[in-house]
């Protein structure tokens, strides 16, 4: 009796031991569950999911090019932290980057990327787990820039998105950050069905900006005092 193909699991796509464990440790990092300047233990990470250390090692070094985790010659890997002038910097490469993506995406923009982006805008309104938040925004911008068709630099917002999601998650979670935020994402899609190109690069730049800064106001004086 032949082999049923349907019953195989692919085990080529499944994903590695290592890139498992860097998922583990970058939501831990997003989430706050590991904080700034903590240390990661990779015999403790090692144990946890029964390998070695030289999976864990390789999820750690792939963090380390996120810049989410670096490494001392007498602590080991440890969660790293932004200075205030830092996050700024990283702020303003993100207005950059998002602005002109936009720029390159609307003129291709059609009838079902303002579907997706709708959906996306109205679950980010109607969530109410603060730690779903950062995510449906992540999907809200991204599908806006999907139409520029410039994958490198997709890629590298999300890398820059990636660098400051858990401070993103703070100022989201701030008192009026999560309705500021809805209010703009309806503003941005609105120009973006408008073909107003200026408008609403204009408005992604001042959108990032303007969580910047509403976040460095609430920011802890540990972090403003790196700076």
């Amino acid at each position: 009796m032949p082999l049923k193909a349907d019953r195989a699991i692919n085990l080529g796509a499944a994903p590695s031991a290592s890139e498992v464990i860097m998922k583990f440790v970058r939501d831990s990092i997003m989430d706050g569950t590991l904080d700034e300047g903590e240390p990661i233990r990779q015999d403790d990470v090692a144990r946890l999911f029964n390998v070695s250390k030289i999976p864990v090692r390789e999820a750690l070094k792939r963090l380390e090019a996120e810049g989410l985790v670096a490494f001392h010659r007498n602590r080991g890997a440890v969660v790293t932290s932004l200075s205030e002038p830092e996050i700024v910097e990283v702020f303003e490469v993100r207005a950059l980057l998002e602005a002109g993506a936009i720029r390159y995406s609307i003129p291709h923009m059609t009838e079902e990327t303002f579907q997706k982006a709708q959906t996306y805008c109205d679950a980010f309104a109607n969530e109410n787990n603060a730690a779903h938040w950062a995510e449906l925004n992540w999907k809200f911008h991204s599908c806006l820039y999907e139409d520029a068709k410039r994958p490198y630099l997709l890629n590298t917002i999300r890398s820059v998105n990636d660098r400051i999601e858990r401070y993103l998650r703070v100022q989201l979670s701030l008192s009026k950050g999560h309705h500021t935020a809805d209010v703009e994402h309806r503003q941005i899609l609105a120009l973006c069905r408008k073909r107003d190109v200026d408008g609403a690069a204009s408005l992604v730049h001042d959108h990032i900006m303007g969580a910047c800064s509403s976040l460095l106001q609430h920011l802890p004086r540990t972090s403003k005092a790196k700076g």
